[in-house]
């Protein structure tokens, strides 16, 4: 294998477990959602009626967003897991060098600068891309509670918050589907095709591009998921289990209650499958 066309690690099988949930569930999603909010038209009607119907599709939007959030619950364990039991350094959140990295990245870009800025695991744009997933999620989820419980909710808030939170989970969906088209799809598909979701490993071409300071620090010998040697790694992985298991059950739980705790919101009303009948109104003399 020459020197361009080597594997360099990049993602772990659990990261590629979760990028698979989340492709799934978000894209049922969107079929299922966008539809409803334009409902109206002629678009909007067509595809829910070739989903079979107004009733099915919310049942499968349910069950995506159970999914998803279930999805994002296991994200949240394992990501204690690195940082809390390996000491591993949570290099997804931004620092400084990140600003530094899009100025130098513009003004490579526009040809005052020469050389590309040298980025590491995560670059600010994947940085930027995790935490909008990350906003975006929790702002669904939220709204999206609001929706299917709209008598708890305005027994607690005013009732002008449920077309609010209406507006915001729509218009949400359609800048969340809107960015993973033009934004994602464009880095990972056609800009050039990144495997490293499926592969788990990247070129050494677009490493090189893209992350040359990690392949830089992999070259050098580092482990490509540098973790701390520090002492009690086995009584920290006990105590994690039980936390993990407690926690995680609770999250669980309220997650289905969620979806359980009121019947209005989740029963749709009935068609009407008869014509009824209504006299004409008599003339009074």
């Amino acid at each position: 294998m020459s020197q361009k066309q080597q594997q360099i690690p990049r993602f772990r099988v659990g990261a590629q477990i979760e990028h698979i949930i989340l492709l799934v569930s978000f894209t049922v999603l969107a079929i299922t959602g966008l539809p409803q909010k334009y409902a109206a038209t002629n678009v909007g009607e067509w595809m829910i009626n070739a989903m079979g119907g107004i009733e099915t599709v919310r049942i499968i939007h349910r069950w995506s967003a159970f999914i998803l959030i279930a999805g994002s619950i296991y994200h949240l364990i394992t990501g204690a897991y690195r940082f809390y039991v390996k000491r591993e350094r949570m290099r997804i959140l931004p620092d400084k060098k990140d600003a530094f990295d899009v100025r130098d990245f513009v003004l490579h870009n526009i040809g005052i600068r020469k050389e590309h800025p040298k980025m590491r695991k995560f670059n600010f744009g994947e940085k930027f891309e995790y935490w909008a997933v990350v906003w975006g999620t929790a702002m669904m989820a939220i709204t999206g509670f609001m929706l299917l419980n709209p008598v708890a909710t305005t027994s607690i808030l005013p009732g002008e918050i449920i077309p609010a939170a209406l507006a915001a989970h729509g218009w949400e969906a359609l800048l969340a589907t809107t960015a993973i088209i033009l934004w994602h799809l464009y880095n990972v598909l056609v800009k050039q095709f990144n495997p490293s979701m499926w592969t788990g490993k990247l070129p050494r071409e677009q490493m090189e591009e893209e992350h040359a300071l990690e392949l830089e620090r992999i070259d050098g010998g580092g482990d490509p998921w540098p973790h701390v040697d520090a002492p009690n790694l086995i009584r920290r992985q006990r105590k994690f289990i039980v936390a993990s298991v407690l926690v995680g059950s609770l999250l669980l739980a309220l997650t289905i209650w969620m979806f359980t705790f009121e019947e209005t919101a989740i029963t749709t009303v009935p068609r009407v499958t008869q014509e009824a009948f209504v006299p004409l109104a008599t003339q009074v003399p």
